[in-house]
């Protein structure tokens, strides 16, 4: 348990038995009445975003997440197999909980992999990712950088919008948050 004075972004808490991170939060004393905090949440299961009220000094219970270094090994129908890095174990997580991330993960990507009590709750990945085009349309003579974009697909499958003068094969920087392209990889 924990009071209202102790709450920092991204912080879990436990709330009548669902998990929320905490998004943003604001200490608020009016001139007239008593002090109370200002949250907006993020259920961790759902993705919802509410804003709640609390009166300060209330005691919230936070929830204990654990983050682990994971590896993506591979993908068995609708699951995903995750190692742990540092016991070797590995962890079966449904397509559900991975979400959006499956389309940056290729075999031996590092992940982050929330987990609360046993059970897997969401995945984080690196801010950006390497991956390969494998088609894009020819760009013409003349295509800089400071003209449109064109479809690519990379190896995961998904689409970006590239520059013009991006060709098949090239390895390309794309952010995981939002799939926008950032640079050509190294």
């Amino acid at each position: 348990m924990a009071s209202t004075s102790d709450l920092k972004n991204g912080m879990t808490l436990d709330i009548d038995g669902q998990l929320w991170n905490v998004i943003e939060f604001q200490h608020v004393k009016p001139g007239k009445g008593p002090a109370f905090v200002r949250t907006k949440m993020r259920q961790v299961l759902t993705g919802k975003v509410v804003e709640k009220t609390f009166n300060a000094g209330v005691k919230i219970e936070i929830a204990i997440l654990e983050k682990r270094e994971m590896n993506f090994l591979y993908k068995e129908g609708e699951d995903f197999i995750f190692m742990d890095n540092k016991t070797f174990d590995q962890m079966l997580i449904s397509s559900a909980t991975v979400g959006e991330a499956a389309n940056y993960m290729l075999e031996n990507t590092e992940a982050i992999v929330a987990v609360h009590e046993g059970n897997p709750l969401y995945i984080e990945l690196a801010a950006s990712v390497a991956l390969t085009i494998t088609y894009t349309e020819p760009g013409l003579q003349g295509d800089r950088s400071s003209g449109g974009t064109k479809p690519a697909t990379v190896e995961t499958g998904i689409v970006v919008a590239v520059p013009l003068f991006i060709k098949q094969d090239e390895k390309i920087l794309v952010d995981t948050r939002d799939g926008s392209y950032l640079g050509r990889a190294n």
